[in-house]
């Protein structure tokens, strides 16, 4: 029988791992087939819906002909300002709106796309591990290799910039850092970002900050922006998002902001291979950094997913896990049990006894075996059960 011509992915789609999360989906469903109630703790997806004043903006700007065509390659004045806004008000930092940002579909793209504007077959970027896979996969598509930062509990989950080999820094092209952090939730202090400018510019590096959870924070911490420290704009760039802080994963729209440079290769490369972001979402974008009610829908978030931390934390310390206490991200960050052999063991027995999905630390890279991470990402009842099922099958 003629089967008609042999496909053969290419080499670096061989190299592809199966996404971390396409993998947690495929055995969800297979428990939800066999009738088990799933509470989900895996993916960061915020249950709450969009503020209503977004919504309601975005259903006005659909029906506007000005919307219905290809939006400036360059991106939107209005939300480049609306962007620019934020920075000034948030964390003072002055951004050219033409020069210094850059519009993403979704900060996930600008990181997965950014390698391909600088890398070169063999060159090195340094990858925090654990980290989001995005980093590495980037890498790859571009030909680069990776060097893997250990984020350790002992170093507070920040890299040892000094322990990264001379001769790997100096061939190193962009270094990627991520706080707060996603998995551990933990934090950055502005002396960090100081050594990592001052580590970038003795090896010419440009550092790529993804600071998707900044907006969720707890106990009064208000997390930096890379950006704040003294030159941070010439080292490098930052990546923001809209998923977390205005619960618009779905929406996908962030930002690249930083040095100019960087910001034009990287518009450049994305004018070449997508059309941009649809007009509707850059206008509503741009409502919801600079609407009345933004803080306070902030706060709010930031208060239910502090009363979920809690619960949470407090759960898992009676059940005798070594819980770190994050003040920012709605991620906790907690050691497998030693009696499991390692991380996706444990997440496996857990789904299967209980139902309830958690996340893999080996999910994350090497340095993530023997952890898993806790999304808080479904309401308190759910996830008091969620508690109670996984306090019922680790005392079986």
């Amino acid at each position: 029988m003629d089967m008609g011509i042999n496909i053969q992915p290419a080499d670096r789609i061989n190299k592809l791992p199966r996404y971390l999360f396409a993998e947690i989906d495929k055995k969800i469903r297979a428990a939800q087939d066999k009738g088990v109630d799933v509470i989900k703790l895996g993916i960061g997806d915020p249950d709450q819906p969009t503020p209503p004043y977004i919504v309601r903006r975005a259903a006005q700007e659909i029906e506007k002909p000005r919307c219905h065509n290809y939006p400036p390659d360059e991106g939107l004045t209005e939300f480049k300002e609306a962007v620019a806004f934020y920075y000034k008000e948030r964390h003072n930092v002055e951004l050219d709106p033409e020069r210094e940002v850059c519009v993403l579909l979704g900060s996930k793209e600008g990181i997965a796309h950014i390698s391909a504007c600088f890398v070169n077959n063999g060159d090195i970027n340094l990858v925090p591990d654990p980290g989001y896979p995005v980093y590495g996969i980037g890498t790859m598509f571009a030909g680069g290799e990776i060097h893997r930062m250990p984020l350790l509990a002992g170093n507070n989950y920040l890299p040892e910039l000094q322990a990264i080999p001379p001769a790997v820094a100096d061939k190193a092209k962009l270094m990627f850092l991520n706080y707060p952090n996603n998995p551990t939730g933990a934090e950055a202090p502005l002396a960090f970002f100081n050594e990592a400018v001052e580590f970038a510019k003795k090896h010419n590096i440009i550092v790529c900050h993804d600071q998707a959870y900044s907006e969720i924070n707890y106990d009064g911490y208000l997390p930096p922006s890379f950006l704040e420290v003294k030159g941070a704009k010439e080292a490098g760039i930052e990546f923001g998002s809209l998923s977390k802080t205005f619960n618009m994963t779905g929406w996908r729209i962030g930002y690249a902001v930083g040095r100019a440079e960087v910001v034009e290769v990287l518009s450049r490369y994305k004018t070449n291979i997508d059309s941009g972001t649809f007009k509707a979402i850059q206008y509503t974008g741009a409502e919801a950094f600079t609407h009345p009610d933004k803080e306070m829908f902030r706060q709010e978030m930031s208060a239910m997913y502090r009363e979920r931390r809690d619960l949470a934390v407090s759960a898992l310390s009676q059940m005798g896990f070594q819980v770190r206490v994050p003040k920012a991200t709605f991620y906790i960050w907690v050691p497998v049990p030693a009696r499991f052999a390692g991380s996706m063991e444990f997440v496996s027995y857990v789904l299967e006894e209980t139902g309830v999905v958690l996340t893999p630390g080996r999910g994350f890279g090497e340095y993530g075996e023997g952890y898993f991470r806790i999304a808080l990402t479904v309401e308190t009842k759910r996830l008091r059960e969620a508690m109670a099922r996984l306090r019922k099958a680790l005392s079986a």
